[in-house]
């Protein structure tokens, strides 16, 4: 599993002028405008890795796990992701 502070690492070790308080900032930039577009109802596509989209969900009665009781769950928004044919191919060990 890699983690955000994984990903700063990865990004300093590359780019070694930059300091790891400089890259911190520039991952947090990206994710904090992923997260603002998703929330205004954008759309954002990274060509060759792929898209993220809102999608809303229905409302419909779920189930508390604990108890077992039915549980009314109102209308709400989810973020998508789909994968773009250059990742799949390269997870898949196909390019």
């Amino acid at each position: 599993m890699m983690t955000k502070n994984d990903l700063i690492k990865k990004l300093q070790e590359k780019f070694k002028t930059y300091t790891y308080k400089d890259a911190y900032q520039a991952v947090n930039i990206i994710f904090d405008s992923m997260t603002s577009a998703l929330k205004s109802g954008e759309r954002i596509e990274i060509r060759g890795f792929g898209n993220f989209t809102i999608r809303e969900r229905k409302p419909r009665l779920g189930r508390n796990p604990k108890s077992g009781a039915q549980v009314k769950l109102e209308t709400r928004k989810v973020p998508f992701f789909k994968t773009g044919k250059e990742l799949r191919l390269m997870v898949d060990n196909k390019k």
